[in-house]
């Protein structure tokens, strides 16, 4: 399996992805900084609006992965020639739903911890807020941002259903855009953003999914 691993890394270039990660953990920084500054936002809602920003950003990035992946290679025929391996069609593509979550969970943990940091240092440094953010607190929350990545790899996986139902990259990327606003939806009286079961759910939704387009993936070809 991670053998297959592998060799998507070295078939696929994702010098793209990487690239966009860090462009887009500057551009949030470049977004919470000025919004605490300006609104004066309690630090403990600054954390939850980082997170959730974050989530969101890689969760739509991880829905570009499964297209570049899987969907395109659908729709274009290509991944039938890989079909013809004497490989299981089910290892093929588990290795790159293995792939994509895997990336997802990394870069959004990763991610995290990084703008929650700047965001500690420079509301630390330049007193955004009257009080002071103690280090305990930027582990907690760093932790937190833990297991919510966690959560958001397997959401990830939930435009997985319609981008293969249509073969269509389109699908693939709006239904990533529907879920994403789904789960990071918060108002005065309730939120979803902060709510851990809801992002777990999702997930489990998601690991459904892959599971069984793993299992029916001998059917695929005929949706």
């Amino acid at each position: 399996m991670f053998n297959l691993v592998r060799l998507e890394l070295k078939k696929e270039s994702f010098k793209w992805y990487f690239i966009g990660a860090i462009i887009a953990n500057v551009l949030i920084l470049a977004l919470v900084i000025p919004i605490q500054y300006v609104e004066k936002i309690e630090t403990d809602e600054m954390f939850m609006i980082t997170g959730a920003l974050v989530r969101a950003v890689f969760m739509i990035f991880g829905a570009v992965l499964l297209s570049k992946l899987i969907i395109e290679e659908y729709k274009n025929k290509t991944i039938f020639l890989m079909y013809t391996y004497p490989i299981q069609r089910k290892k093929l593509i588990a290795a790159k739903l293995l792939l994509a979550g895997s990336l997802t969970f990394i870069t959004i943990a990763i991610s995290s911890a990084i703008v929650a940091t700047v965001y500690f240092i420079i509301h630390n440094m330049f007193q955004l807020s009257p009080n002071v953010i103690p280090v305990q607190r930027l582990s907690i929350e760093i932790l937190s941002m833990f297991k919510f990545a966690i959560a958001a790899a397997g959401a990830s996986l939930i435009p997985l259903y319609f981008g293969l139902r249509r073969q269509s990259v389109p699908a693939t990327l709006l239904s990533s855009l529907l879920v994403v606003t789904i789960i990071s939806q918060s108002n005065p009286w309730f939120s979803l953003a902060d709510n851990i079961y809801i992002s777990l759910a999702f997930a489990v939704i998601g690991v459904f999914i892959a599971f069984w387009t793993i299992r029916n993936v001998d059917k695929v070809d005929a949706i």
